[in-house]
């Protein structure tokens, strides 16, 4: 009856196994856990000539005790085994345990991306038309209630993203306004046709780089201000504890923003036309020899005030777009500072190319429309 169960000898020189190494074997001793847990400085020889019967679980263990060895810089040498009990063993090498083989992840096909993909862009617009439509009743609240608008948030936000944003506004209208004027002045110069870079550059400010650029620039400064903001006030549960003192975030947090920026952009974008226009002039003064008096009287007869309006128009179109983005992905920052990272990128990502998209709509309808 013994002679049925796996046994393991640890002599001065060989570790012998002896017995029936199979699985009903095994099952009624402990010789498997002290093959597995030899010490580091035992026999280097395995003495197989006692086995009367081996198996494929008895293999298997065999191997993993030699291989434990080899990691541990121990080389083990296997002797006195009969040839199947060999045959055996050198099948267990040649197919590793399937447990440690790693199966390479199967790659997403085209079609199952794109539906992912399109699933993942209508939840976000269902959310965000949600946010929207909350955000909207919060604001018509706060309008039916005006000592509910919080006057110094919408003054804040007017400094913050109106008076400081003056700088890098006009400084990059400037620039555009003399490119705009430097890259068609020699092709003017050709015709004689100097003064009509008053129509080149007022035409093209004003009703469309002077709101798309200061849009995106504002995207890119104050939006994602928004996002940054909103999402640490996630992240530090501020927004829990101003629910829980009965204060609705949006109406404290969004609102305020939204009102002030829809006021701000529009006169940046007025800044903006100024600036612009005034690097058309100078470019035309000093090397189309257009004097500022022929620059504005042209200016004025080519400008219209339709595309004033136009241009002015666009703006608080395009804060709605910035805050609400701004906001929305704020309040989906999800609790690390990782995910502020993220969603300020997507905010401003988001705002720029909406922006773009808005305005290239706007050109198509107005050209409908013949304006």
């Amino acid at each position: 009856m013994t002679s049925s169960i796996a046994r393991l000898h640890v002599d001065p020189e060989t570790v012998r196994l002896t017995g029936c190494w199979t699985t009903a074997g095994l099952s009624r001793t402990v010789a498997r856990v002290d093959l597995v847990r030899l010490p580091p400085g035992a026999p280097p020889v395995f003495d197989l000539s006692g086995l009367q019967a081996l198996d494929t679980t008895g293999a298997w263990l065999i191997r993993r005790a030699v291989l434990d060895h080899q990691t541990q810089g121990q080389a083990i040498r296997l002797q006195g085994a009969s040839p199947e009990a060999a045959a055996l063993i050198e099948l267990i090498e040649a197919h590793p345990d399937p447990r440690k083989q790693r199966i390479p992840p199967r790659g997403e096909g085209a079609l199952a991306h794109t539906g992912r993909a399109t699933l993942e862009t209508l939840r976000t617009g269902y959310e965000f038309l949600s946010f929207v439509g909350a955000g909207t009743l919060s604001a018509l609240s706060a309008l039916r209630n005006p000592w509910r608008l919080r006057p110094r948030q919408i003054l804040l936000t007017l400094e913050q993203a109106g008076a400081q944003a003056l700088p890098i506004v006009g400084l990059l209208s400037l620039l555009i306004g003399v490119v705009i004027g430097y890259q068609s002045a020699a092709f003017l110069a050709q015709y004689g046709a100097n003064l009509y870079i008053a129509d080149l550059v007022g035409i093209s400010v004003v009703r469309e780089l002077a709101p798309l650029m200061t849009a995106i620039i504002i995207a890119g400064r104050t939006g994602s201000a928004f996002t940054a903001q909103i999402g640490t006030m996630r992240v530090t549960e501020e927004i829990d504890a101003l629910r829980a003192m009965g204060i609705r975030p949006l109406e404290m947090l969004v609102v305020p923003k939204v009102i002030g920026l829809v006021i701000a952009l529009p006169l940046l974008t007025l800044f903006a036309d100024v600036v612009g226009i005034l690097g058309g002039m100078l470019v035309g003064e000093f090397v189309l020899n257009v004097s500022p008096e022929s620059f504005m009287e042209r200016l004025h007869q080519s400008v219209s005030l339709t595309s004033f309006l136009i241009g002015i128009g666009k703006a608080p179109i395009f804060a709605l777009v910035i805050a609400g983005v701004g906001c929305y992905q704020g309040f989906k920052v999800e609790g690390s500072a990782e995910s502020v990272g993220r969603r300020t990128t997507q905010s401003v990502v988001q705002s720029i190319f909406l922006v773009i998209v808005l305005d290239a709509l706007f050109s198509v309808v107005f050209n409908r429309l013949s304006l």
